[in-house]
């Protein structure tokens, strides 16, 4: 019976221990993204007007004053931060014209919600724009026992998207 508790209590803590991890690197991801070629990083500065949109977006005040993201031409690719339950999620967004040309998690630190990161998730967001509400124009579907983490994959898409619209 011990043993039984214990392979239990093993393959417990195996399953959080692999769903955290470094799935990407933010430069991996450029180079993939620009192939090869990345641009120069550029900024955009929170204004007050913006500060309060994304406020909106998140549900709370964003911990960031300016947000990082490289451009060439249409295409721009933004690495965001936000947390799923209790740690940051970082997550990679590629825009063109207005849509989400690719949404991939670089980095998941949480010990739940990691399904997120899998394509079959965020295949998702592609062609994904925000309406006039600046909503995504997309239903999203959810996963189970991860709602925490996908509203966080949403929220950074809408960012992403709202900023580029800024631009």
């Amino acid at each position: 019976m011990k043993r039984i508790a214990l392979l239990f209590a093993a393959a417990f803590f195996f399953q959080a221990a692999i769903a955290k991890g470094v799935y990407q690197t933010p430069e991996a991801f450029l180079n993939q993204v620009f192939e090869g070629n990345t641009p120069p990083l550029s900024s955009v500065w929170l204004t007050k007007d913006k500060k309060e949109v994304i406020t909106q977006f998140l549900q709370h005040k964003p911990s960031f004053i300016r947000v990082k993201y490289w451009q060439d031409g249409e295409k721009t690719a933004w690495i965001l931060d936000e947390v799923g339950k209790e740690k940051p999620i970082t997550i990679g967004v590629v825009i063109e014209s207005g849509k989400i040309q690719q949404l991939k998690v670089l980095t998941f630190r949480e010990s739940r919600g990691w399904e997120v990161k899998h394509t079959f998730f965020t295949r998702q967001f592609d062609n994904v724009g925000i309406n006039q509400d600046q909503q995504l124009d997309k239903h999203i579907d959810g996963i189970s026992g991860a709602t925490l983490s996908v509203r966080a994959l949403k929220k950074v898409a809408r960012i992403a998207l709202y900023l580029e619209q800024q631009l």
